[in-house]
């Protein structure tokens, strides 16, 4: 019986054989892709090929692609671990064509690999296959039927389906054409209805996609027509965890030995059972906990490896709650103290054969997960104090609903608000609303999916919970929550498809660089130029649009590393033809310069392309600085510094990365010591061109950088031993003209990424002398004392002036209070009889409200018992605060006077029956305001 791990090899072997190039799997991560949350398909790291946009030195491909698919429209978590085939994290084998071959040799190459005793060996009579029947104006797929037919497929065993099961595209426009499946028979014991003659198409969970055949030949535009693609490509996807469960006779994915070590483990650290009524039991709650642990921490392992840290937004979410989820499942086996973190070495023993890169970075990932669990413990006690309180609240509101209103609309007994307001909201009528609570007190769905999807606490604990204690689970307030949840995700998600490249560059060749070794190139041919995105023959002076010539010397847009400007000159080596605003890739290989033509621009010119040698110098220094720059972040606060974006412009650069904490000032100083040291030393940069990846990666030991696509050579460049990095960009050809580097400032971009912002040479120049005026003025502010730096003395003299600023607000405000106190004593004539009740309005501005709070106690005290209010008027803001003696506050309450007060002056407010307060904007209108204090007690009383 073959191992996963076998599988795996077997299927990657056979294509290399049929002449394919085998692709490691890209990152989870999707690079320069904005639509996609995770990557979720073999297909994603090659979608730039279907689309034209991008060109590889190969046509044939294959890959073991990690995937995920959790959040966004793939939102259906809860069913990990409770089903046989849900995973958040698998792996999708794959076989891939660029208009190379097409559906003859794809259908033979999957029948061959599936059916041969060579290969997999699988019972043919146990096998079907699927094609497109024809939809929506898209013909039949009578090429595939013929083609399964010639593979010896029995016409009985084709199955013909609609658009929804056999046709595939990239999105609303692109790439797009029908597909054929293989379906494998699992056998009756594989029917989780229990059928024992049901026949294909039945969807019981007995007759299991194991493969999938993409062919791409149509491109769809945006009215939606369809074009034949003039070179028709393939991509197919085979789950391996699906495979494997078939060649090792198990119904279930987790019965594989893919699974069954990580299900051991977990069982391992929660002390559950593992007994074999528990592992073959698919519907045992322990085993679904097992299983949940297992799948969830394979995905944990793998995404904070390739970089997604847990957070309440996007990606990071979405690992947060997977993370969660499996905490909360090792809760109910039993284990409340952090376990999932060692998980993570176990997923690294497993897979470290296909993915070698674990070894580096499990004690990162475990430390990043045992974080989470640290912070989880809290606000898993936190939700448990919220789902008491939330039960008490449903069960005080059972007992506060002593008759409903006859209008359900009407404000009835605090307690029951939320109830009848929620079932209100989703239209429940009175007859319903009245049976409920006849069943006893209900817990609203919506606040239960809030702890399910705040606190992580799971559903099953939840209802349990509810039964325990008598109170009725709003299961369909709950769904309903969760569908708008899944609802949101998919709308943050949707992003807007990538184009298909426009034709007007694929018709192009790869444009000649010739950047690295110098900043002109002479008698260039104009190749092409657009204008709006059309191929044009000339550009009129003052037109803006894109030229692309057969060599140049402009760096296009990539790495981080903005494209060069400059300009074209006439052949006459004098006369500026164009300005280049900037240069970029429409697709790999062709540089477009973004033009505003000064001259007639006519395609067939020749022309002198010069960069502007000064921002091309200043780009590269700042580009050899970043260099520097990520390999002193390393040293200095771990090797789990990695690249996590970057900007090289020739003002200044940027560099993201991953890091769980602030740095600390002590550590940024560190950092600029140890990178300017470099400088001093004026290390030569080596570069090394068309190395090997595999050279580059174990050899030369280069470190990949995030979101870079690399293809099988490599340019590497060594700044000694200091840094070793793979990098297709413009350098200096020493670190001593960087000049300096200065780091401006460092802060967070998102959870577990930072950012450091620099300058290097003219710009560190201008930035000290920046400093040097700053020292000046401070100098001729505050002096400078012998031995201190200009900051020390800054702070001394700012902290000396705040004190004293503090001593004279205290005597300022004690000046005030004390004249507010003294007019205490002449308010007597202010205090007035409301039906047997004294009031007092008074106005006393210029107060601060604790000095107000402070003269209201005052004042209820000398009226013994009644009713105060106080105004102030300070920069044009009104404060109104009221006072209500305890003995009257069952008569009159302060809020409800504060509040009609307070319109008065266009505000609002509230506070206790004995103190609230209020604010307005019309200062003009206050003494009215105090003067009416009087009826609006009366009013009340």
């Amino acid at each position: 019986m073959l191992t996963g791990s076998q599988v795996r090899r077997k299927f990657l072997n056979f294509f290399i054989e049929k002449g394919h190039r085998e692709v490691h799997s890209s990152s989870l991560v999707p690079q320069n892709d904005p639509t996609l949350l995770f990557t979720n398909a073999g297909m994603n790291q090659f979608k730039d090929v279907f689309l034209g946009l991008e060109k590889r030195d190969y046509s044939r491909a294959t890959t073991s692609q990690k995937c995920v698919r959790a959040g966004g429209k793939h939102n259906d978590l809860e069913n990990v671990g409770f089903t046989n085939r849900h995973h958040t994290f698998f792996e999708m084998l794959g076989n891939f064509s660029f208009g190379d071959y097409f559906k003859k040799d794809a259908i033979a190459y999957a029948w061959e690999l599936v059916t041969s005793p060579k290969w997999f060996g699988l019972s043919k009579d146990k096998l079907y296959a699927t094609i497109f029947k024809g939809e929506n104006g898209v013909e039949r797929d009578a090429e595939a039927y013929d083609l399964w037919l010639g593979q010896g497929v029995p016409k009985e065993r084709i199955y013909e389906f609609g658009a929804k099961d056999n046709f595939w595209q990239m999105g609303d426009t692109g790439p797009c054409g029908p597909c054929s499946e293989i379906h494998y028979d699992m056998g009756p014991a594989a029917s989780d209805q229990g059928h024992t003659d049901c026949q294909f198409g039945c969807e019981c969970g007995r007759y299991m996609e194991i493969w999938n055949l993409v062919f791409m030949q149509f491109d769809r535009d945006a009215s939606g027509k369809l074009t034949p693609l003039p070179k028709p490509s393939i991509d197919t996807g085979a789950g391996l965890e699906r495979v494997t469960a078939v060649l090792q006779g198990v119904v279930s994915n987790y019965d594989t030995d893919l699974f069954t070590p990580l299900i051991r483990r977990a069982a391992e650290l929660t002390g559950a059972s593992l007994k074999k009524e528990i592992e073959k039991e698919s519907h045992s709650k322990s085993a679904a906990s097992l299983r949940v642990i297992a799948d969830h921490s394979r995905a944990a392992t793998f995404l904070i490896s390739d970089g997604v840290i847990p957070s309440n937004e996007g990606r990071g979410y979405v690992l947060r709650k997977i993370i969660r989820r499996a905490i909360t499942h090792g809760r109910l086996l039993g284990q409340t103290k952090p376990f999932l973190h060692q998980m993570v070495f176990a997923v690294r023993d497993l897979m470290t054969d296909a993915y070698p890169e674990l070894n580096e970075t499990a004690e990162r990932v475990s430390k990043a997960v045992l974080a989470e669990e640290t912070r989880f413990a809290h606000t898993m006690e936190v939700g448990l104090q919220r789902l008491e309180q939330d039960l008490r609240e449903a069960r005080d509101a059972y007992d506060n609903v002593k008759t409903l209103p006859s209008d359900p609309a009407r404000i009835v007994p605090p307690g029951a608000l939320a109830i009848v307001k929620t079932d209100l909201e989703r239209e429940r009528d009175r007859d319903q609303l009245e049976r409920e609570l006849t069943n006893g007190p209900v817990y609203d769905g919506a606040k239960a999916f809030k702890l399910y999807d705040t606190f992580g606490m799971p559903k099953d604990f939840i209802e349990d919970a509810c039964r325990d204690q008598g109170i009725v689970f709003d299961k369909a307030g709950f769904d309903a929550a969760m569908e708008e949840q899944k609802q949101r995700a998919r709308a943050s998600w949707k992003g807007a498809a990538k184009q298909t490249a426009n034709p007007e560059y694929q018709k192009l060749p790869a444009s000649d660089f010739e950047g690295y070794h110098r900043t002109r190139s002479d008698s260039a041919e104009v190749l092409a130029l657009l204008k709006n995105g059309h191929g044009v023959e000339e550009l009129k002076p003052s037109e803006q649009g894109e030229a692309i010539l057969d060599h140049t010397s402009f760096y296009a847009e990539a790495g981080g590393q903005v494209g060069d400007r400059g300009w074209f000159y006439s052949d006459d080596h004098n006369t500026v033809i164009a300005e280049v605003t900037g240069t970029y890739y429409p697709i790999q290989g062709v540089r477009a310069h973004k033009v505003v033509a000064k001259q007639l621009l006519r395609v067939g010119d020749h022309v002198d392309a010069v960069v502007d040698a000064d921002v091309r110098l200043a780009t590269m220094r700042n580009h050899t600085a970043t260099h520097l720059l990520h390999a002193g972040l390393r040293e200095v606060l771990g090797k789990h510094v990695k690249q996590a974006g970057s900007l090289v412009a020739p003002g200044h650069l940027r560099f993201d990365f991953s890091h769980f904490t602030a740095v600390e000032d002590e550590e940024l100083q560190d950092i600029e010591d140890l990178i300017n040291k470099e400088v001093l030393q004026n290390e030569k940069i080596e570069v090394i061109e068309n190395v090997p990846i595999d050279v580059a990666v174990n050899e030369y030991h280069a470190m990949a950088l995030f979101g870079e696509k690399y293809g099988d050579k490599v340019r590497v460049i060594r700044i000694g031993d200091f840094s070793t990095e793979l990098c297709g960009g413009t350098h200096t050809t020493a670190t001593g003209e960087i000049g300096l580097i200065k780091i401006l400032k460092e802060g967070s971009v998102s959870s577990g990424v930072r950012r450091v912002e620099a300058v290097t040479g003219e710009g560190s120049l201008r930035h000290f002398r920046k400093d040097h005026q700053l020292e000046n003025v401070v100098a001729s502010l505050a002096g400078h004392a012998d031995g201190d730096s200009p900051a020390d003395t800054l702070k001394s003299e700012l902290d000396r002036k705040d004190a004293e600023i503090k001593r004279l607000t205290r005597e300022v405000d004690q000046a005030r209070m004390k004249l507010a106190s003294s007019s205490v004593t002449s308010v007597d004539e202010k205090i007035k009889d409301v039906k047997g009740v004294k009031v007092l309005a008074h106005r006393v501005d210029n107060l601060a409200r604790p000095q107000m709070r402070t003269l209201i106690d005052q004042l209820r005290d000398k009226v013994g018992s009644g009713v105060v209010v106080l105004g102030s008027a300070n920069d044009g803001k009104v404060a109104l605060i009221a006072g209500v003696t305890k003995d009257l506050t069952s008569r009159i309450q302060a809020g409800k006077v504060i509040g009609q007060v307070a319109q008065k002056v266009g505000g609002k407010g509230g506070g206790r029956p004995d103190m609230a307060e209020a604010g307005g904007d019309k200062p003009e209108a206050l003494d009215a305001a105090l003067s009416d204090v009087y009826k609006v007690v009366d009013s009340m009383l």
